[in-house]
């Protein structure tokens, strides 16, 4: 069965299919998104932060794409009474993609809902999704990217976030979720630091030792340096720097920028 719904801080008038669970002060909602292509990895951690968050009464919203959406809504629904809202680019009575109908069905049959800023019979058309990803971060009180490329859709949903005033997060690991990093986003790995994060804690972590405690000493002070430089300054050779970085880079540490360059990220550690 198919409705619409006046969402005032959308101040727009959405399409519902199922039962829209109810956000406010006692029940948060996260949006968890990225990557459509994205590796193991990312799946595996969208579906573990979504199952969590879950089962700790939050309300998992994404948009119901492959790869991490997808992945998310599923996390979702694992957990014991766990509820989920994926907003649509097309009409709420298109499962698109294909291969998500099954996941459709199940969040509409009592699992939360699937609403849309389109009409019923909307086929996708590009252009919709950016709006589609603007209904995502209204709906949230934080937005989670868990793996992004540098031009991924998923950063405008980060983008509305941050016009928003929603608390903008990301896994530590991709292009674009280091620039998030690098911008100010929160460090996040697991349910406990997006709680701490939705609560405007970031986490705080002992230094690493070896390698990597002296590539991201070397770092310190710097806007951003090249492998070559850190290995210079912190007396490593070029292999070892390469190494640490990719180990910090991937532990949140360090946000790895365009040409190779990487930035500390003084907020995340």
């Amino acid at each position: 069965m198919q409705s619409t719904l006046k969402i005032a801080r959308l101040g727009a008038e959405l399409w519902v299919r199922g039962a829209v669970p109810t956000i406010d002060g006692a029940h948060s909602a996260v949006a968890i998104v990225g990557a459509r292509a994205a590796s193991r990895r990312a799946v595996e951690q969208a579906h573990a932060l979504a199952q969590q968050l879950a089962a700790q009464g939050v309300i998992v919203v994404s948009g119901g794409a492959l790869g991490v959406d997808a992945a998310a809504h599923r996390g979702a629904l694992a957990a014991p009474g766990g509820l989920t809202v994926a907003v649509l680019g097309t009409g709420v009575d298109v499962a698109y993609p294909v291969r998500n109908r099954a996941l459709f069905e199940a969040i509409a049959a009592g699992r939360g809902a699937l609403l849309s800023p389109f009409p019923p019979g909307t086929p996708p058309v590009r252009w919709q999704f950016p709006r589609r990803n603007r209904v995502i971060a209204a709906l949230a009180h934080g937005v989670v990217v868990v793996e992004a490329q540098a031009r991924s859709g998923a950063l405008s949903t980060a983008r509305a976030a941050h016009r928003l005033g929603r608390r903008v997060m990301a896994c530590p690991g991709s292009p674009g979720c280091d620039a998030l990093l690098a911008a100010g986003a929160f460090a996040v790995e697991s349910a406990p630091d997006v709680l701490a994060a939705l609560a405007g804690r970031r986490r705080t972590r002992v230094l690493p030792a070896g390698d990597p405690g002296l590539a991201l000493r070397a770092l310190s002070g710097a806007s951003a340096l090249s492998p070559v430089e850190v290995a210079l300054r912190a007396g490593l050779s070029e292999s070892a720097a390469h190494a640490a970085l990719l180990r910090l880079t991937l532990m949140g540490y360090v946000a790895r920028l365009p040409g190779e360059r990487y930035k500390r990220l003084e907020k995340a550690a």
